[in-house]
């Protein structure tokens, strides 16, 4: 054990998550803000600011040696750019670049998708872990997926391989965000959970409808990760 860390982001639809992990798994500090979903793509980006603010005021900060991005999907890892279909301020937006300048030259940032963050993750210290194939899943505010193949993390040219959520799986479905008809994540994810529970007479302990967070806040961390072993 080293006592380098790397500073991870987590962007999603409901929340945008850092924390401080080491070379264990363990994370040693770890903040949160709500995702301005409905602001501008600038407001998303000061929530972004603010966490790794947060960070870089902990003692640990000293010891980070690189950046790892996990965000909602597409993500364009190539160009280090991002368009969760959640966050309709951010198309196209060149996150690798924003967090560059936010945090100084020096650290490598890497960008990945969250499902694929996740099956990374997994086979390192979770549930995949010693196993060669697995499909690793995320259902939050959105459904992702991350494919672990042959021992390795398979993230494709685009870095999206394994993003299930947009699969469709209802031809005459509701139209998605994301252009097309009937996908996983408009059926499946905490959202739409949460909007089918409230349509069936279903309330919030508050008495309102319930809304994603209630669902996310049933998972730990405010996730839902399943993964399927590929034998």
């Amino acid at each position: 054990m080293t006592t380098d860390l790397v500073a991870a982001l987590d962007i999603g639809g409901t929340k945008i998550a850092g924390a401080l992990v080491d070379d264990s798994g363990a994370v040693r500090e770890r903040f949160q803000v709500p995702t301005p979903t409905r602001e501008p793509g600038e407001a998303v980006l000061a929530a972004v600011e603010e966490v790794f603010a947060a960070l870089v005021a902990t003692p640990g900060w000293a010891a980070v040696r690189g950046v790892g991005i996990g965000s909602a999907g597409p993500v364009d890892a190539a160009a280090g750019a991002v368009s969760p279909v959640n966050i309709p301020g951010w198309r196209g937006f060149p996150l690798v670049a924003a967090v560059r300048r936010t945090l100084g030259a020096g650290l490598p940032v890497t960008l990945v998708g969250d499902g694929a963050a996740i099956a990374a993750g997994e086979h390192w210290c979770g549930a995949a872990r010693g196993v060669d194939n697995a499909l690793c899943m995320v259902v939050s505010t959105g459904v992702g997926g991350g494919l672990v193949l042959d021992g390795r993390l398979r993230t494709g040219p685009s870095g999206n391989a394994g993003h299930i959520g947009h699969l469709c799986v209802e031809l005459d479905g509701e139209k998605c965000p994301c252009g097309g008809r009937g996908c996983v994540e408009g059926i499946a994810s905490g959202t739409a959970i949460a909007r089918w529970a409230g349509e069936h007479g279903l309330r919030a302990p508050d008495g309102g409808p319930p809304t994603a967070a209630h669902v996310a806040a049933a998972a730990r961390e405010g996730d839902a990760v399943a993964t399927v072993v590929l034998k």
